[in-house]
This record gives C-alpha cells, sequence and structure tokens, in this order.
C-alpha cells in the first residue's frame, strides 16, 4: 500500500547494491532484491538519508521543470530563507532576488514573511489544547510522516497547524486577487531544500490540496540563480521582502521555532536523534516539555538533501542577516488581507496514523504472523549484517512471513547448512547470486561502494 506520494525514485541502472542506504533508512523502508535497492513505498518518509549515502548517485528527486512557468501570467517564487544563505557574503540580497527575476519570475515570497499568523496560532494552540503535553511541530513533512507510520500513538501531540510554505502561498495568493488577478493567471512554485517538502505538497497531511503548482530542487535552483547574478544591484527590490522579520530569517534554522515558544521547549534535529527522542517519548521516560522542534536534517533546513551550501556557513548567515530585520512584534501585516481566511487555510482537518509495520491488516492474522517471526529469529544469529538483502535478522524474518525472503536467503544459515551437508556449495552460491547478482562476486577493482566513496 502507498499512503503517500514519493520524491525520492532509483535508477536502477546506477545502482550496485552495496547496502549503504538501507543502513542508514530509519524506517527500513529499503531492501536490497536481485543486486539492486527497493523501496518499500509504504514505509518511506522520504527524508534523504539515502540519497545521502548513496555512493553511486541512484537516488534521484522527481520534480516540475522551470517551463511550467511559460504557462502562467504572474509566477511567484516561494522559498525558504536558507535559499539566501548558501550565497556568500559578497552577493547581496539585491543580486540574489534580481537573479531570481531573471530566470522568468514576476514576484519572490521568502516563506517565512507572514510568520507571525503561525507564531500567534501556535502560541494560542498551546495555551488552549487539551492534548497531553509535549506539542509536536508540524513543519517537518519527514517527521510528521515518521510519527504517522511508526508511531501512531504520538499523532494527536502534533500541532495541527501547515508549514510556512502553505501559509506563504495563500498569504500571495490572497494578495494578488485582491488586486483583480485571477486565480488562474497565477502560478506558484516552491523552491525546496528537501525531498520531504515535495512529498508533503504532493499529497498533504490532512484532505485539503496544495495551492502550489509546482516544486523545483534548490540545488538545481541554486546553480541557475548563481549564474545569473549580476555584477552590481541594478533594481531596487526590497518590496518584495517587506514583510519579512528576524524571526523569519532564523525559522528554519535549529531552533527557529523553539525558541519562540517557552522555556520547556526543545529542538531537535538530525533524524535518527529524532527516532531515539520519539522511542523514549513513546514510553514515556521524557516528561516535562510542553514544545518539540523536531527537524529531520542535521541544522535543519540549512542541512537539507537539496541544498547546495555548507549547513553550518549557512547557518551563521542567516543569524547575521537576522539582525537587519525587525523583530514580528514590529511588524504589521498588510491589512487589507483577510486575517481570519488565512488562519482557516494553515488549519489541518485531520492527521491520521498508518501503521504501515503491521504485518497485516486482519489483526488475527497479524498475530500470527508475528509469532511466526519471533520463531524464525530463534534460528537467525543476530548480527544484523545486511547480507542478506534486509536491514537486520528481525526484518528479515518479517519479509519471509510475508513471502519476501527465505532462510536461505541468510549466509550464515547456509554455511551452517553446508557444514551439516544439507545443502551443496553449489546451491548455495546460486542462491547468493540470486540475491545479488550474477557475476556479483567475481573480482573487480571498479566497483563502487568503499568506505565514505560518494559523501
Amino acid at each position: 500500500m502507498n499512503i503517500f506520494h514519493h520524491a525520492i525514485q532509483i535508477d536502477e541502472a546506477k545502482c550496485v547494491g552495496c547496502v549503504h542506504c538501507m543502513r542508514v533508512c530509519p524506517t527500513e523502508a529499503i531492501r536490497i532484491r536481485e543486486g539492486k535497492a527497493m523501496i518499500i513505498q509504504s514505509r518511506c518518509i522520504d527524508c534523504g538519508q539515502c540519497m545521502r549515502a548513496c555512493p553511486a548517485k541512484a537516488f534521484y528527486i522527481k520534480q516540475n521543470d522551470l517551463k511550467m512557468l511559460q504557462d502562467y501570467k504572474y509566477r511567484i517564487a516561494l522559498f525558504p530563507a536558507v535559499m539566501i544563505g548558501q550565497f556568500p557574503d559578497k552577493i547581496s540580497e539585491e543580486q540574489i532576488y534580481q537573479a531570481m527575476l531573471a530566470l522568468g519570475f514576476t514576484h519572490l515570497m521568502e516563506v517565512e514573511q507572514p510568520i507571525k499568523i503561525l507564531i500567534d496560532l501556535t502560541k494560542e494552540y498551546l495555551q488552549e489544547t487539551q492534548v497531553s503535553k509535549p506539542c509536536i511541530s508540524a513543519f517537518c513533512p519527514a517527521v510528521v510522516r515518521l510519527i504517522q507510520i511508526k508511531y501512531p500513538s504520538l499523532v494527536d501531540n502534533i500541532i495541527p497547524l501547515k508549514a510556512p510554505h502553505d501559509l506563504a502561498a495563500h498569504f500571495i495568493l490572497q494578495s494578488l486577487m485582491n488586486q483583480g488577478v485571477k486565480k488562474e493567471e497565477i502560478g506558484i512554485f516552491y523552491i525546496t531544500p528537501c525531498a520531504a517538502k515535495i512529498s508533503a505538497v504532493k499529497s498533504p497531511v490532512g484532505d485539503q490540496p496544495s495551492v502550489v503548482d509546482g516544486i523545483i530542487s534548490m540545488s538545481d535552483f541554486y546553480n541557475k540563480v548563481r549564474q545569473l547574478i549580476p555584477r552590481e544591484e541594478e533594481t531596487e527590490t526590497s518590496s518584495q521582502r517587506k514583510h519579512l522579520t528576524r524571526e523569519g530569517v532564523l525559522w528554519s534554522t535549529s531552533r527557529g521555532e523553539s525558541s519562540r515558544f517557552g522555556n520547556r521547549a526543545i529542538a531537535i534535529d538530525g533524524i535518527h536523534s529524532v527516532v531515539k527522542f520519539l522511542d523514549r517519548l513513546e514510553n514515556d521516560e521524557v516528561q516535562g516539555f510542553d514544545f518539540l522542534e523536531m527537524r529531520a536534517c542535521d541544522q535543519s533546513c540549512a542541512g537539507g538533501i537539496l541544498m547546495t551550501g555548507n549547513r553550518f556557513t549557512t547557518t551563521e548567515r542567516l543569524e547575521q542577516r537576522s539582525k537587519n530585520y525587525p523583530s514580528y512584534r514590529e511588524k504589521e501585516l498588510d491589512k487589507t488581507l483577510d486575517k481570519h481566511k488565512l488562519t482557516q487555510c494553515l488549519l489541518i482537518d485531520e492527521i491520521k496514523p498508518y501503521n504501515a509495520f503491521s504485518l497485516d491488516d486482519d489483526i488475527t492474522r497479524a498475530m500470527e504472523k508475528m509469532t511466526k517471526a519471533q520463531r524464525i529469529i530463534c534460528f537467525l544469529p543476530g548480527i544484523d549484517c545486511g547480507a542478506c538483502g534486509s536491514p537486520n535478522c528481525q526484518a528479515l524474518a518479517e519479509d519471509m512471513v510475508q513471502g519476501n525472503a527465505k532462510m536461505s536467503d541468510c549466509i550464515f544459515l547456509q554455511q551452517r547448512w553446508q557444514h551439516e551437508a544439507r545443502i551443496g556449495v553449489e546451491k548455495a552460491f546460486l542462491n547468493l547470486e540470486k540475491r545479488w547478482g550474477e557475476g556479483r562476486f567475481n573480482a573487480d577493482c571498479n566497483k563502487r561502494g568503499r568506505r565514505n566513496e560518494g559523501f
């Protein structure tokens, strides 16, 4: 069952079956079959860890093309402030904005500009909610999906408010329509720093479809913008940033959210750190916190999988840039906008749990399969080497009861069976080739997958 749109795809021609991706996947969504990586779609949260780890660059992002701009009279680029933070200090905001306009956009919108609305709504929710604390931000779609499929008991802890790019999209849409522009003439394109946000636009949390028309990878976009940077500031573009605030510039960095919501608010970044914390939270080992900011990427969006700049220097530049802007408390939003309508657009209808780790939809059969998997584990070595094409022995046992693997996939069991003369050497070798591909074990000095290759 595929419950989400997925932006991350695998180019099988490039995949060498090196298991780097399988080892780092936080939801055990990757398997190796016939020497190639494959994704269990119902478990994938598009966190991008597989892309980071792949030495063969076999993973890629499915996105929209800039040619779509031609379909609209008014072309809006939505982008987070981390986009600006990638550029070296010698390149000004004005130059970056001018280069983006040169790509064919008519309007530019840093998604954190109307952040005052989101801050006020979040504070209101924290004060009025009856849900047991801590409340978890819905900012990072990879974290939201992680909770939906792996920690369904924590779904009610997620604050039902959409991310800044949704708010910004409705904000600019309402602004233009108030000026008499027809909705069908407006094309909204989100420049994303990560794969999870692509998936969030294509299949958003809740039932309401996104008003964003297209998604563009920030790595590709950055390179195009860099080529068009003018030598000097040619035109004034500050009007396109008139709602930007200090908090908005820092919102996508670590503690960008949590620093706004009291003393008992913490920030956790890096998907594996998030998983460890959620494990403890689900087991009631963490208490006393009111608000959790959880981001899948190290250094938050500055470390997004589609970012080009160094995450640490990007964060530092944003900290310096934020000093040039006032606090959100000092900014008044455009009074011609319907704040109530914008608020309603931010509300998520319902965040549903999806237990992707269940062995069967029928609870009786699921229990039977679980019992069978536990019996199988008794015979497995517990080494978790991944040589079977599954990430660990537990996953192999579950794959077996689902009919997707066999006992002979375990190389250690094969060795034991050969020792006991229960299986021949030729049969054992053919089993390995079936899993890892014909000719995989031939000597070849050009093989990919060496230590740290591709990082």
